[in-house]
């Protein structure tokens, strides 16, 4: 039986595929499993026993991802799984930036009760006349599930269209589109595109990458929208740039005191993702890593461990050891296991920065005796016997 707990509402189709196993409990210090959207986690206080974390969604700025890492707590995201709806809302912000569709709105809103509206309506149109967005060149940073849909659809919708990513996946390439042109340089994206969006996660090499002297470098009346964190934005040198008409309009879904109400900003309330089609895609991949976590040791999707997977055991025992990544690691836990009479039949070890996994499968159970042998090795974050 496991335990788990949420800690902001999750979509019933993701929850309903937890079997009988799993026990829902209301406090996190009875968890052995953690789903999430949004709560900040980063003031609370871990238990020892908690194995994992899934995101709902992509972004873990509110998950403290070293900390977990440090309690042998995965933690899990879900990219891909709300690609499709920020999509959408890209194509709505080029529209928006595009067209004064907001301000022709308003004007009609004006009008009630006015019979002539519809006259009126004739000469009043000139004001908020725009422009198409075929033909315009689109410059796409960052090429991962959103980017690579923004991409292609940007080609059927007639632009032209430059993708930047120095670390596209393979997965990334084979969905990109022959249509779009992968350029080596940043810099000829801020060069030459009519629109730029950016599609890069938050990290410290990526913040505020959208500075002055990337502004500078941009065509004039440039539109550039921002649906993946308001910090890779400058947002002080952007409002500068938007008053002296270097920058056309700044569209982004993250309101903040700098830009709510700014001049040529527009400004969604971060619903890039709240369609019931994401909210549901989600929970059911965060659910899925769950299970596969804590039925079968399965890593796919973490954000602070190294992916690792060996399938559904079918050997006696399974071990999944969470350690720091340093030398001789691996000898220290066979040489434990030997002295068991425990025989590896299968084994696989991955490491990503600091952190490393193994998952072990053994042709004789694991005594609680082996288990906390191995516990004690220094740099072991924690060890579960998955069967």
């Amino acid at each position: 039986m496991f335990n788990y707990t949420c800690l902001n509402p999750i979509a019933n189709v993701g929850l309903d595929l937890l079997t009988d196993d799993y026990k829902k409990v209301d406090d996190l210090k009875d968890a052995q499993a953690v789903l999430v959207r949004s709560a900040a986690m980063h003031d609370l206080e871990l238990p020892k026993d908690l194995c994992a974390v899934a995101r709902a969604g992509a972004g873990v700025n509110n998950i403290p991802l070293d900390k977990c890492a440090e309690n042998g707590t995965v933690v899990f995201n879900t990219p891909g799984a709300n690609a499709n709806g920020v999509k959408e809302l890209v194509f709505a912000g080029m529209l928006l930036a595009s067209r004064d569709i907001t301000g022709g709105i308003d004007w009609v809103k004006g009008q009630i009760g006015v019979e002539t509206v519809a006259k009126d309506a004739e000469k009043a149109k000139k004001a908020f006349a725009g422009t198409e967005i075929a033909g315009k060149k689109l410059g796409v940073i960052g090429l991962g599930a959103i980017g690579v849909l923004v991409a292609n659809a940007a080609t059927h919708l007639g632009m032209e269209v430059l993708g930047y990513d120095p670390y596209i996946s393979v997965n990334a390439a084979w969905n990109l589109s022959r249509s779009v042109k992968h350029v080596n340089s940043v810099e000829e994206i801020y060069k030459e595109c009519d629109f730029i969006t950016v599609h890069v996660p938050l990290l410290d090499s990526t913040k505020k990458m959208i500075n002055k002297e990337a502004i500078d470098m941009m065509k004039d009346t440039v539109v550039v929208l921002n649906y993946a964190r308001d910090l890779l934005v400058d947002e002080e040198a952007m409002l500068e740039a938007l008053k002296a008409g270097k920058v056309r309009k700044y569209v982004s879904d993250f309101p903040n005191p700098t830009t709510a109400g700014a001049e040529g900003v527009i400004l969604t309330p971060h619903i890039g993702a709240s369609t019931e089609e994401s909210e549901d895609n989600c929970a059911v991949m965060a659910v899925n890593e769950i299970r596969d976590f804590m039925e079968n040791g399965n890593i796919t999707h973490s954000v602070n461990f190294p992916d690792c997977s060996m399938g559904v055991c079918q050997a006696a025992g399974r071990l999944l050891l969470l350690h720091k990544n340093v030398k001789g690691m691996i000898s220290q836990y066979t040489t434990i296991l030997g002295d068991a009479g425990i025989n590896i039949s299968d084994m696989t070890n991955k490491s990503r920065g600091d952190y490393a996994c193994a998952l072990i499968d053994v042709d004789a159970p694991i005594t609680d005796e082996v288990a906390a042998k191995l516990n004690e090795i220094e740099d072991v974050l924690k060890v579960r016997v998955i069967k």
